[in-house]
């Protein structure tokens, strides 16, 4: 469903992303876990058409992202990392705006709709506005609202950061159910290891722009000889704090506009 051969996206001499190959298969649950600053976030902005890449492939259900956008985001729904809901529109209106973006016809989104919110248990909220939503339901909706064109393969970029327990298991309790009983490829991103051991069919991990591992999490532990999925991250990855770092894009603008004013001084 996903293949990405010698992928790399570079801005200026700095390489954010570097000759990275991998495939995830048909309803599959694939983790892709990093450090900060690692070239997770890149990464799936390339698979998501959000930028291109400098070289190497992709394929979205057989899609190449870069030649046909507008097929491979048929392809996929998303769940971002930093909130994406119309706070003064209600539930109902920010799903009703998405059907309408992607051409979804009005009976049909209709059902769709109420499917959706019944199966993320918000129907019943389906009139109350965005803002009034807790970070969970937030997230809820979000996932709704990416499924409602019946895409392939749901990316979910770090989509319990912040929740309490209970949400985060509701959560992936949606994803795993739509991986197993409809077939959904689901890609994520995460910094609870605990998730990736326990939902993932298969973890990447990426550091500096390169996959430096991959397999079940059985495989981890036993490349690293270690017990857990934590200390084998730990292992590949290094035991050094990563501090929060802008994306690559953010860190080219600041050197372009430190350098404008050096010339200008």
């Amino acid at each position: 469903m996903i293949e990405v051969k010698e992928l790399t996206k570079q801005f200026g001499q700095f390489t954010a992303v570097d000759k990275i190959s991998f495939d995830v298969k048909p309803g599959e649950i694939f983790a892709f876990l990093g450090p900060n600053g690692a070239g997770k976030t890149t990464t799936i902005k390339m698979l998501t058409t959000l930028t291109h890449p400098s070289s190497g492939s992709m394929r979205l259900n057989g899609y190449d992202p870069v030649k046909n956008p507008t097929e491979a985001r048929q392809s996929f729904g998303i769940v971002f990392q930093d909130p994406s809901l119309d706070d003064e529109l209600t539930a109902m209106e920010n799903m009703e705006f998405h059907a309408v973006l992607y051409g979804i016809s009005k009976a049909e989104r209709k059902k769709r709709i109420e499917s959706l919110l019944n199966f993320v248990e918000l129907w019943d909220r389906r009139n109350d506005l965005a803002k009034t939503f807790s970070g969970g339901m937030r997230r809820r909706l979000e996932i709704a609202r990416g499924l409602l064109h019946h895409p392939k393969i749901l990316f979910l970029d770090e989509p319990t950061l912040g929740l309490d327990p209970q949400t985060r298991n509701h959560i992936w309790s949606y994803a795993v159910k739509l991986s197993r009983d409809e077939g959904m490829t689901v890609f994520f991103t995460t910094h609870y290891m605990e998730e990736a051991e326990q939902n993932a069919d298969r973890i990447a991990i990426i550091d500096h722009g390169q996959i430096v591992a991959m397999g079940t999490s059985e495989d981890l532990r036993n490349q690293t000889n270690k017990a857990t999925l934590e200390e084998a991250f730990i292992e590949l990855t290094g035991s050094e704090i990563r501090e929060e770092q802008a994306s690559s894009m953010d860190q080219m603008r600041m050197r372009r506009r430190a350098w404008s004013n050096k010339k200008i001084i």
